[in-house]
């Protein structure tokens, strides 16, 4: 390693704090993740060019901002593209503490009411809810299939979203168009069809393997994907509702907020809960 002999050296970014992955890093190959003897990695802050990388809209969207600035801070994450989401979303809570600190504003609408409120997350607190999530590896459905679960990288993750905001905004552009209602019809219909793929290929995605009722285990994703094509909907039905729940499972708990009495009054339930969701373009605002 060559020395470095720039008498600002000093001065660079340090570590802030180290953490260990949600997964313990079981799904990664060594040319995705490189362990430590403890299991915890270490955390730099940003730099100024890692925060400019949230300013660029196209890299926000298709995912190469977050992954450049994961690279950059988290050295141990050698392709962060190959992360699951719940420990992709572990490094960013992460990173953002190691930049600019314990706590973060939020602002919601108190539900019932035309109030707004902001709360200060204690962003540790949060960090360790995730450390804590318990997340199954394999669930079965009421006639006795066993689906082991390939968990979601964040690729894939992204290329869904792309795909699914892509048609909503088709969605829009078909509604506000001076086509006629037949065209519409035959766009929307077009539209529905490609969703439909994206959430079939969700589906795919997310099976490792699937061992029947008679105890033959498949994990050929070809044969896979010919069963959930011909298999009866209540079957598949079923095993996408079990798969949602298990990906709930991965899911930041969302905030408790207790309402006061005067926001009671106002209409506010005694209590509600605020999703907490990673919006980089503010997240890292």
């Amino acid at each position: 390693m060559t020395e470095n002999t720039n008498p600002l050296g000093q001065y660079y970014r340090q570590p802030q704090i180290y953490i260990k992955l949600p997964s313990g890093g079981r799904y990664y190959p060594k040319e995705v993740y490189t362990p430590t003897e403890t299991g915890e990695i270490p955390i730099l802050p940003m730099t100024a060019k890692d925060e400019m990388a949230f300013k660029t809209p196209d890299a926000m969207i298709n995912g190469q901002s977050t992954v450049d600035v994961i690279k950059s801070c988290v050295p141990n994450l050698l392709d962060p593209w190959k992360m699951v989401n719940y420990d992709t979303d572990a490094v960013l809570l992460a990173i953002r503490i190691a930049t600019y600190g314990e706590t973060m504003d939020i602002t919601f609408r108190v539900p019932g009411t035309e109030e707004d409120q902001q709360h200060s997350m204690n962003l540790p607190a949060l960090l360790e809810d995730i450390g804590r999530l318990t997340i199954a590896d394999s669930t079965t459905t009421s006639k006795g299939f066993k689906i082991d679960i390939q968990p979601l990288d964040y690729k894939t993750l992204t290329k869904i979203q792309i795909a699914r905001f892509e048609q909503q905004k088709m969605y829009g552009t078909i509604d506000s168009s001076s086509m006629t209602e037949e065209q519409k019809q035959t766009a929307f219909a077009k539209s529905f069809e490609t969703l439909n793929m994206v959430n079939f290929s969700l589906l795919i995605d997310s099976i490792k393997s699937i061992t029947t009722p008679k105890g033959d285990t498949v994990s050929d994703r070809a044969q896979i994907i010919e069963f959930c094509d011909k298999a009866d909907t209540k079957t598949i039905t079923e095993i996408q509702e079990k798969l949602s729940e298990l990906r709930l499972q991965a899911q930041i708990p969302p905030l408790k907020i207790k309402t006061t009495e005067e926001q009671i009054k106002k209409g506010a339930p005694a209590s509600f809960e605020v999703p907490v969701t990673f919006d980089n373009s503010n997240f890292f605002g």
